[in-house]
């Protein structure tokens, strides 16, 4: 009897413990961005937007770009087909460095899709800022949504070296 109690209790509380263990916190930059589907950083800003086309890889001239800065370059990704639609990304770079991604098509079967890609996107492309690569996690629960970005997304990044 005594070890049937001692076995519940520690029973309980591995549960306690296992339920109440958070793997990730919310980061103050992911809950900032003001639009679900692009992401600037903020030292970017205040930098005019340059206009993708969709399979357009040319550079985008800027107010001042003869003072030494160097013009950003956009780079449209593959569409990669997925069974709940493609997803197609654009990426950004000035300097050699990413600094915006634009998602131009994302997995889109109703609802559903709507509810997971919602939360997926800017996680997807808060990731790419920092890591500065392709190499980055999948986000639970959005497996396709994920692939499609990754595969699209170093599409671009590949491109963008050719």
């Amino acid at each position: 009897m005594r070890r049937a109690v001692l076995a519940l209790g520690g029973t309980v509380a591995g549960l306690i413990l296992l339920l109440s263990f958070r793997s990730h916190t919310a980061t103050p930059a992911a809950a900032a961005a003001p639009d679900p589907m692009t992401s600037t950083p903020p030292a970017q800003a205040s930098m005019p937007a340059p206009t993708a086309t969709k399979g357009s890889a040319k550079p985008t001239a800027m107010a001042g770009s003869g003072s030494g800065m160097t013009a950003p370059k956009v780079v449209t990704g593959d569409v990669i087909s997925s069974p709940y639609g493609p997803s197609q990304v654009a990426v950004t770079l000035t300097a050699g460095k990413i600094t915006k991604v634009t998602i131009l098509q994302h997995t889109d079967d109703g609802e559903m899709s709507q509810e997971i890609d919602g939360p997926a996107l800017p996680k997807l492309v808060n990731e790419t800022l920092a890591a500065q690569s392709a190499m980055i996690d999948a986000v639970s629960g959005a497996s396709y949504t994920s692939a499609g970005y990754i595969k699209s997304l170093q599409s671009a990044l590949d491109k963008a070296k050719a």
